[in-house]
């Protein structure tokens, strides 16, 4: 998302209600959201996913706290779609998610990084580096499956378990 990075004078102006700044915002978001959105979406669902987060960050862009951190909250959105969308098909437990939004809502951002620190310290070894390897670093499973030596499913079963600890841990 380094192209972003270089459209702050944009974004600011989009925050200020620039309706021209947001279209701008909005055309150069759009490749970076569908590129973010393929590899963490189900396939049928990448069109939904780009489409609302491009709603999001115009109900929710003046709420930015820093310019600088808006690469970060835009993936942060699109992934947050990828997994609602997701849930949504596979018909996994919505209150759980309303749960874990009311949550987000409730923390600031220094309290999240705190609390997700924890989490992730008290996942086992094996699950910690699973899930610093995917979201922090970026691997596909395919390539952290090559690197923990695991089949691909074994990765993705061991970062779906991972997650779902650091969520558990998170709502307790």
């Amino acid at each position: 998302m380094t192209a972003l990075e270089n459209l702050q004078p944009v974004i600011e102006a989009a925050r200020r209600g620039d309706p021209a700044a947001l279209d701008r915002l909005l055309a150069a978001c759009q490749p970076h959201i569908r590129r973010y959105a393929t590899r963490h979406c189900l396939i049928n669902d990448i069109d939904d996913a780009v489409q609302e987060t491009l709603l999001i960050v115009v109900r929710r862009l003046r709420a930015l706290r820093t310019v600088a951190a808006f690469s970060g909250w835009l993936l942060t959105i699109v992934r947050r779609e990828c997994r609602r969308l997701e849930r949504r098909v596979f018909g996994l437990d919505v209150y759980e998610e309303i749960r874990m939004e009311e949550w987000l809502a409730t923390h600031s951002d220094e309290a999240l990084r705190i609390d997700l620190i924890h989490a992730l310290e008290s996942l086992p070894g094996h699950y910690r580096e699973i899930v610093l390897l995917r979201d922090f670093e970026e691997l596909t499973l395919r390539e952290i499956a090559a690197r923990l030596t695991l089949t691909p499913a074994a990765a993705k079963s061991r970062l779906h378990r991972a997650r779902e600890l650091v969520r558990e841990y998170l709502i307790a």
